[in-house]
């Protein structure tokens, strides 16, 4: 069962990608996961990557560029700073449910969801029954890829950050995802989001991805979505970061590495940061 469901972290960080397109009338971006931050009285540049929570070994890739830009940088910032035991033990402690989901959840919601798991994973919710629900549609939505192992950006920079010696911080921390995950959806809008999910979208999702595509990324996922949702999964999110980035720029280069969802977009961090004066570029090679 350890294999199945690794962490909270996975299962919230799967199912809010899932929400990427929502923000209308994105400004065009070029085709970029890695952009330079500088201008605005900044000494050195920082840069913002783009990362996919969860990848198949066989597309995983890292462009020099990025290993460069990496290399130049004194801190790595990610949404949550997995390296500190303290926030994994919490994540761990988050997928199991203090009451099981056959208690939790109505009949007829919990026979959909017994239907949505044995369709996608040949499981039976009375396998899944005391964790979370947040954590079991993370599960479903890994089984949406064609590998039975995800690879990790976020695991990758800590190795890297930790070979250079390099300092590693978080924006936000597992008890503030899962708070925010479970203000944003329902437990019916949930398993409704994560019930949509299929291989052939995931598939494009991980081809657009690889290609760099920030446009066809935010456009491929745009579905409806309640006021709500769209305020706490990106809107706050991507303003809140955007409004301390720039004391922590002043005071060391950063890699920011967050989900790729929240470069573009009117209110992504792209944009935020341009609106506050920062020259923000593509770096393409």
């Amino acid at each position: 069962m350890k294999n199945l469901l690794q962490s909270a972290v996975t299962a919230i960080a799967i199912i809010c990608s899932a929400s990427t397109g929502a923000q209308t009338k994105a400004p065009k971006l070029e085709n970029s996961l890695l952009w330079e931050i500088s201008g605005n009285g900044l000494s050195k540049p920082s840069y913002v990557y783009g990362t996919i929570h969860g990848i198949c070994p066989s597309d995983y890739f890292m462009a020099e560029k990025t290993k460069i830009a990496f290399q130049k940088s004194d801190k790595l910032i990610l949404e949550i700073n997995l390296s500190d035991p303290n926030e994994m033990a919490e994540a761990q402690k988050r997928n199991i449910s203090s009451e099981p989901l056959s208690k939790k959840l109505a009949p007829a919601q919990l026979s959909k969801l017994d239907s949505i798991l044995q369709k996608n994973t040949g499981f039976k919710v009375k396998q899944l029954d005391g964790f979370t629900l947040a954590a079991v549609m993370g599960f479903i939505s890994v089984k949406t890829f064609d590998c039975e192992t995800l690879k990790s950006y976020e695991s990758d920079f800590i190795d890297l950050a930790k070979k250079e010696n390099k300092t590693i911080a978080g924006f936000e921390t597992v008890q503030k995802q899962t708070d925010m995950l479970a203000n944003a959806y329902t437990d019916a809008e949930l398993m409704e989001t994560v019930g949509d999910f299929s291989k052939a979208e995931t598939r494009e999702m991980v081809e657009d991805y690889k290609a760099e595509n920030l446009m066809n990324l935010n456009a491929a996922n745009e579905k409806a979505m309640n006021a709500n949702v769209i305020k706490l999964i990106l809107d706050d999110r991507n303003k809140d970061w955007a409004k301390r980035m720039p004391e922590m720029m002043k005071k060391e280069s950063l890699f920011v590495a967050v989900g790729v969802g929240h470069l573009p977009g009117k209110d992504g961090v792209i944009n935020l940061l341009r609106k506050a004066g920062y020259k923000v570029k593509p770096v393409t090679k």
